[in-house]
C-alpha cells in the first residue's frame, strides 16, 4: 500500500474524528488577549486550557520588557547555533540566573521543551546503560526513551515498590553489561497533578547506584518556598542529579532548560544535537526570561494568588462531591464516567450554554468509559471566575448522572473551510 494512502485511509486513533472535530474539540481557536476570559466561535469563555500558572502571559511588566526586546533586537538576533556563532553573554548570564535559583552549579539553555529533553535523554546513555521512567511519564520523555539503544524498564506510577524492583533489575543488567542506571520521572505529572515521588526515589540511593533525572515542567516557578520546583518542596534538591523545566509553563515564554553538575552540562553543551544543529534561543526570549525570573525571586504574591486559586477551586470541587485524584498541585483533574460520545456531548453543553472552556481527555488516551476534565488555575483568575465554574460543573454533573448527554455519534462541530 502507499504510504500515502495508508494515512488518509486510517487516520490515526484520534484522527479518525478529525472531520466532525477540528476547530472545536481539536485545534480550537481561542481569540483575543490571554486571559482567564478569552473569545471562542464568538461568545466569552472562562478559559482553563492555558498553562499560564503565574500570570505572566500578560502582565504589563512582561509584555513591556518583550516589545522592548523585540524592538531592539528583531526575531532573528543572535543567528546561528550557540557552538558556532549564537552565545551571547546574555544567554550565559540568564544560565548563570537560573542556576542560582534551582540551586545547582551549571545550566543549559534549550529551544524547546519536547526536542530538548528527548536530545539530553540521547546524550546521556549509551547501549550499555538502562533508563528506568514513570510509566505515565510525558510523551517527550517516552519518545526520548525510544531513542535509547540499550534496555529501559517502566514503574507503575509513582509506585515505590515497582520503581525499586524495575531499578534492582536495571543495575543487575548494568553491573553485566558495564554501564550505569538513569531514572527518569516527573516533579508534577501534567495530567492527574500528582507530583512525583522524588523524596522515596531519592532515599533508595542508599541502596542503589544510579542517577536521577527529572521533568518539572509544571512546577518551576511556583512550587516550594521560592517557586524553584518540586524537589525543593520535597527537601531533595541536592539528591536530583538533573533538572529540567520549559519556560512554556509558569513562565508565558517558549524555550527550556536543564542544570546540575558543572561536569556534566559541560558535556551535554557538546552532545546534544538538539542544540548543536538548531539556532540559538532569540535574544527577545534571553531578555524576556530574564524580566520573568526577575519578577518571580522579588514577588511572591504571583505564587499566594496561584495558590489562594488552587485551594478555592479544588475545595469546591470537593465539596460539590467531586472525584479530582490524588493532586497536590494546581493541575486539577476532574474525573467522571461516560464513553466519548457522551464526554463531547458534555463539553459542547459546558462551553455553549455555561461558558466554560477547558481540556478533556478521553479514549484513546485513557481507558473506555473514563472521562477526565483537566483544569487549570492561574494567579490570573478572579474568585467570579471560579465560582461560575463550580456551579457550572455542578449543573452538568447532575446531567451526565442523569444521563441527559447519552447520544449516539459524536456531532459534527468542524469549522466550514
Amino acid at each position: 500500500m502507499d504510504v500515502f494512502e495508508k494515512l488518509v485511509k486510517d487516520g490515526g486513533p484520534i484522527g479518525q474524528h478529525m472531520d466532525r472535530a477540528h476547530g472545536y474539540f481539536t485545534f480550537p481557536k481561542l481569540e483575543g488577549e490571554l486571559a482567564p476570559r478569552m473569545k471562542f466561535r464568538g461568545k466569552e469563555m472562562i478559559v482553563w486550557s492555558l498553562n499560564n500558572y503565574l500570570g505572566l502571559v500578560n502582565h504589563p511588566e512582561v509584555r513591556k520588557a518583550d516589545t522592548e526586546a523585540a524592538a531592539k533586537y528583531g526575531m532573528g538576533n543572535p543567528m546561528g547555533a550557540r557552538m558556532m556563532s549564537g552565545n551571547t553573554s546574555m544567554h550565559e548570564a540568564l544560565e548563570k540566573v537560573i542556576s542560582e535559583f534551582v540551586s545547582r552549579e551549571d545550566t543549559m539553555l534549550l529551544n524547546f521543551g519536547y526536542q530538548g529533553i528527548m536530545s539530553c535523554i540521547d546524550a546521556l546513555v549509551n547501549r550499555r546503560d538502562v533508563i528506568v521512567y514513570d510509566a505515565e511519564s510525558h510523551a517527550c520523555i517516552v519518545d526520548g526513551v525510544r531513542l535509547h539503544m540499550g534496555n529501559r524498564f517502566a514503574f507503575k506510577h509513582n509506585d515505590i515498590e515497582d520503581c525499586e524492583k524495575q531499578l534492582k533489575r536495571a543495575v543487575e543488567l548494568a553491573d553485566k553489561n558495564g554501564g550505569g542506571v538513569l531514572l527518569i520521572t516527573e516533579g508534577v505529572f501534567g495530567m492527574d497533578g500528582e507530583q512525583g515521588i522524588l523524596k522515596e526515589i531519592c532515599a533508595l540511593k542508599k541502596k542503589y547506584e544510579f542517577r536521577i533525572f527529572i521533568d518539572d515542567a509544571h512546577g518551576f516557578g511556583y512550587m516550594g518556598p521560592t517557586g524553584a520546583g518540586a524537589d525543593e518542596a520535597q527537601g531533595c534538591q541536592k539528591d536530583i542529579d538533573l533538572y529540567f523545566s520549559t519556560f512554556v509553563k509558569s513562565m508565558g515564554s517558549i524555550g527550556a532548560f536543564v542544570s546540575g553538575p558543572k561536569n556534566v552540562l559541560k558535556y551535554l553543551r557538546y552532545n546534544t544535537r538538539s542544540q548543536i544543529f538548531a539556532k540559538s534561543l532569540p535574544l527577545i526570549i534571553v531578555e524576556g526570561m530574564l524580566k520573568r525570573m526577575e519578577m518571580v525571586k522579588t514577588m511572591p504574591e504571583l505564587r499566594e494568588k496561584l495558590w489562594h486559586n488552587v485551594n478555592r477551586i479544588q475545595t469546591g470541587l470537593k465539596e460539590r462531591g467531586f472525584d479530582i485524584g490524588n493532586t497536590n498541585s494546581p493541575v486539577t483533574p476532574i474525573y467522571m464516567k461516560g464513553d466519548v460520545p457522551e464526554a463531547t456531548a458534555m463539553v459542547m453543553d459546558l462551553r455553549e450554554n455555561y461558558h466554560i472552556f477547558c481540556s478533556i481527555v478521553v479514549y484513546p488516551v485513557i481507558p473506555k468509559g473514563d472521562i477526565i476534565y483537566r483544569i487549570i488555575p492561574t494567579a490570573a483568575h478572579s474568585d467570579a471566575d471560579i465560582d461560575e465554574t463550580l456551579d457550572a460543573f455542578e449543573a452538568t454533573k447532575k446531567k451526565l448522572d442523569a444521563g441527559e448527554y447519552k447520544v449516539e455519534h459524536i456531532p459534527d462541530m468542524a469549522e466550514v473551510s
